[in-house]
């Protein structure tokens, strides 16, 4: 699928994962923060809460601190005020990259976006040069020993649009809005489900095929990645299992 998808699952087998753990858990916190001040506390009246929601207890995130974010994002907790910033760029080899963060501070967050970029080899692109690369998506991951047929029938009526095997994984997309619904329904099958998330999917990939190549990409992409205000790197690349395998 994605470059970010690939890249994920770099970031897993070399245990970034766990290492970050902190970080991590401070990106979901203020994800839930925001969701809650733009659509309100109830997750079942705000699917996009909904979903951060189940996305942060999913990664172990304590309930009690996640109903804290949502009562910041509600006004009934004192807290900082985040704003959604969005940028885009190029990394090496013309792969686009689009960039979401969340700020209290965007006279310092732009800066230092456009200085990992270029210190990283890549560079800072006008808004809209590659948004219009990238759809938004809602995606449930599902253990890939569950039945295709079965999967698929449970998936489409719960609204998905699209399934798809990603190694060792089953990717079902849909709407945003009916992630959560397609989520409960597979659930519901009794099929595992790893995890539902939002995301944003490529209309176009560049393929990746020489280690170096990849090396510089994702250079670009793990930097942004650490920076504390961003929240999801999503890139038009997808390297071979060749040189994943390179890679280690």
């Amino acid at each position: 699928m994605s470059g970010h998808s690939k890249w994920a699952t770099i970031k897993h087998k070399k245990g970034a994962a766990d290492k970050a753990r902190g970080k991590l858990f401070a990106k979901l916190i203020k994800q839930v923060e925001v969701a809650a001040r733009q659509g309100g506390g109830d997750p079942d009246s705000n699917p996009t809460l909904r979903t951060m929601f189940q996305k942060a207890r999913d990664n172990s995130v304590p309930l009690d601190t996640i109903w804290k974010a949502v009562r910041r994002g509600t006004g009934e907790e004192e807290g900082v005020t985040y704003e959604s910033i969005t940028y885009e760029g190029y990394a090496p080899g013309g792969v686009a990259v689009y960039v979401e963060t969340l700020t209290d501070n965007r006279n310092r967050t732009g800066p230092e976006i456009r200085a990992l970029f270029s210190k990283n080899g890549g560079s800072m692109a006008e808004p809209g040069a590659v948004a219009w690369q990238f759809d938004r998506k809602g995606i449930v991951v599902v253990a890939g020993d569950a039945d295709e047929e079965e999967l698929m029938m449970v998936a489409l009526d719960g609204g998905a649009e699209d399934i798809a095997r990603q190694g060792d994984e089953w990717h079902v997309t849909c709407a945003p809005a009916d992630t959560m619904a397609v989520r409960d329904a597979i659930d519901g099958a009794g099929i595992t489900v790893t995890s539902a998330d939002l995301t944003m999917i490529p209309s176009t990939i560049v393929t990746i095929d020489a280690p170096d190549a990849a090396k510089a990409i994702l250079r670009v992409i793990e930097a942004l990645d650490d920076h504390d205000d961003v929240q999801e790197v999503y890139a038009n690349f997808d390297i071979t299992d060749d040189v994943v395998a390179a890679l280690g």
